[in-house]
């Protein structure tokens, strides 16, 4: 039973966030929002909806270990194994924006989870807490980079007209039919994910944080990895260095922070060996960009990304 509502949940989940994306994206191609602030805004929400939704409806039925492993998780997933894999099927050119800003700025907002969830080590603290505080301080993190994706959208407007065709307009109905099915898909998937993967994690006896670092972290990844192999099967392989780092910022600043700033969440099972390896894996991201092969991500270094989540992977099931 437990399987079925984790795998029914993760379908809907999906099909949700798919049509949120759509219906949403329609209408804003209808006011004339231009498509680059579609996809940097509408777009990068949708595929990480699932995520959003995962660790909320977690927050709010105390399972705070899965709430945060999704997160953490999905963020050294989307590093790993979802750059490594896309390197396979294509190198990865790093624009100098992207190496000099948006990488960096993805190390950072780790950093600043890194530090924030370290009551016990800074504070002195009885336990490691994140407190409503700082969810909200989370969420302001998120306004001031929705501020520069917007700066960047307004720069960069008028050089991506052809995107806009990929953008279906649909009719006003099916557009809101899309959005409030959407919406539905996610709350009740979100649920059914939840109790699915805590039943799961009670019956095997595996903690919750380890079943939120790899299970619901890899299952609400899912719509990331589909665009980026697709990406890279276009011949558009830089396409998921974005698509990893928006992911990854709208994860930590957002995800987090709204989960956070409903209830406190409580850490007892993701440790400094978890958010260490999710530091690493954006600064040695960033190192083979800057330091190897004239900012590309070669198949080399996509294997040694892989491997590297397989190594952690292997670290957590022998220390559970």
């Amino acid at each position: 039973m437990n399987i079925l509502l984790l795998i029914g949940g993760l379908v809907l989940i999906l099909l949700g966030a798919n049509g949120l994306t759509d219906g949403a994206s329609s209408i804003a191609k209808r006011f004339n929002i231009p498509s680059i602030v579609i996809g940097l805004t509408i777009v990068a929400f949708g595929t990480s909806t699932p995520e959003l939704t995962v660790s909320v409806s977690s927050a709010l039925k105390g399972s705070a270990d899965i709430s945060i492993g999704n997160v953490v998780g999905s963020n050294i997933f989307n590093t790993l194994m979802i750059v490594g894999c896309t390197a396979l099927f294509a190198p990865i050119v790093i624009t100098r924006n992207t190496l000099r800003k948006e990488i960096p700025l993805c190390v950072l907002a780790s950093v600043a989870l890194f530090i924030c969830a370290n009551d016990m080590l800074f504070d002195k603290a009885d336990a490691n807490t994140l407190s409503i505080t700082d969810g909200l301080l989370l969420l302001c993190f998120f306004v001031i980079f929705l501020g520069y994706t917007f700066a960047i959208a307004s720069n960069k407007s008028g050089e991506n007209s052809e995107e806009t065709e990929e953008i279906k307009t649909l009719p006003v109905w099916k557009s809101v039919l899309y959005i409030v099915g959407g919406l539905c898909g996610l709350i009740f998937g979100g649920q059914w994910f939840v109790e699915g993967a805590s039943g799961i994690a009670r019956n095997l006896g595996v903690s919750e944080s380890i079943i939120g670092l790899t299970l619901v972290a890899g299952g609400t990844s899912l719509p990331e990895l589909a665009t980026s192999v697709v990406a890279a099967l276009k011949k558009n392989p830089e396409i998921a260095i974005g698509n990893v780092i928006g992911s990854n910022l709208f994860n930590i600043f957002f995800v987090l922070g709204c989960s956070a700033s409903i209830t406190p969440l409580r850490m007892s099972g993701i440790t400094n060996f978890d958010l260490a390896v999710m530091v690493a894996s954006g600064i040695l991201l960033w190192l083979f960009g800057l330091f190897f092969a004239k900012r590309t991500i070669t198949r080399i270094e996509g294997s040694i990304l892989i491997l590297c989540y397989i190594a952690y992977t292997s670290v957590l099931i022998y220390m559970a």
